[in-house]
Formats: C-alpha cells, sequence, structure tokens
C-alpha cells in the first residue's frame, strides 16, 4: 500500500528535527554526541527498530536495503535522511511552528491509534510530546495534552488552558478530526 504524500509529509514535519540532526552529524562526526543521546532516548521509548538502522546510516551505510522492515513511519524517516545526504535541497524544513491544518489529522490519528492500545502509537506520542515540551509556549502545552488525549480525556477548556492561539486551533483541530473519527 502506497503512502499519501500528505502523510508522508506529516511524519517528514513531525520528524524534521531528528532527520536533520543525522544528517548533520553524518556530515560532522563532532555533532554525534547529541544525536547519540537524542538515539538513546527513543531506543528506550520503543524505537529501536529505527535507531538500529539510524546508526547504521551513521556508521557508513547507505544502502535502499536499510528499509526493509521498517513499518510506514520509519521508512519515511530512513528515506528522508538517506535522501538528505545524497541532496540537502529534499530535507525537510524545520519552521518550529506547527501549521494546524497540517498537524491535526496525524496527530488524531496516532491519538486514536494509541486508544485502541498500539504501543508504538502511545511510543510515538510520548516523543513528540518530548519534542513540543522543549519547543515551549503552546506547543509545549499541546503537548501536555497529548497525554490526557490518547486516555479519551477531551475537555477543550481544560486542555486549552494556558494556550494562545495556535496552541488553541491545533487542539480545536486535533478534537475536530477525532470527532470526525468517531463518527465513521
Amino acid at each position: 500500500m502506497s503512502v499519501l504524500p500528505e502523510r508522508r509529509e506529516q511524519i517528514r514535519s513531525a520528524h524534521a528535527a531528528l532527520i536533520l540532526q543525522v544528517v548533520a552529524a553524518c556530515q560532522n562526526p563532532r555533532l554525534r554526541g547529541a544525536v547519540d543521546e537524542h538515539l538513546r532516548v527513543a531506543a528506550a521509548n520503543g524505537w529501536g527498530e529505527l535507531v538500529a538502522v539510524i546508526q547504521q546510516i551513521m556508521a557508513g551505510k547507505r544502502e535502499l536495503g536499510l528499509l526493509q522492515g521498517l513499518d510506514e513511519e520509519d521508512s519515511v524517516i530512513v528515506e528522508s535522511i538517506l535522501m538528505g545526504l545524497q541532496n540537502p535541497e529534499t530535507l525537510p524544513k524545520s519552521t518550529g511552528q506547527a501549521d494546524p491544518g497540517l498537524a491535526a489529522p496525524g496527530l488524531a490519528s496516532v491519538i486514536l491509534a494509541a486508544r485502541r492500545g498500539d504501543p508504538q502509537a502511545v511510543a510515538w506520542l510520548g516523543q513528540m510530546a518530548s519534542q513540543m515540551q522543549k519547543a515551549g509556549g503552546d506547543m509545549a502545552r499541546m503537548g501536555a495534552a497529548l497525554g490526557p488525549l490518547s486516555r479519551g480525556l477531551d475537555d477543550r477548556r481544560k486542555l486549552e488552558k494556558g494556550m494562545g492561539p495556535l496552541g488553541r486551533s491545533l487542539l480545536q483541530g486535533v478534537l475536530d478530526e477525532l470527532a470526525k473519527a468517531e463518527l465513521q
């Protein structure tokens, strides 16, 4: 089954920081320490297969066979790293700003999977929440809302406490997507 371009871009956007860090560390070994720490945390959160492949890439391996056995999300990340090493123009842009229209459907689909007990979705939400916490502001508050949302708590007033317009817009988009999914 092919991955829709929109879904691929959501994955690339969500993991842009990791993709950019790995490519930079491959080009400059002095940057590897920060990436190694990020990979250690990712492995501890259930991303062992992806981490093993990224470590192979950082060791110099560049074959497309690295994609074998990876799930959709991991494949998109590895593919983005490999393409970025060949052509930096293909790398995702790290804007530091979330586009609620792009992020909401992807976040909602992962939240739904987590609600259904998918361990990979739970791990992904944890990683995403951690990245959002580091961004600060509305993104940190949205990251804090991912846990309650994954447990089925969706009281918008409680979840949006302290959020500005960007955070409220993203939260509302996620809640709208979750409501649509429940109707199906």
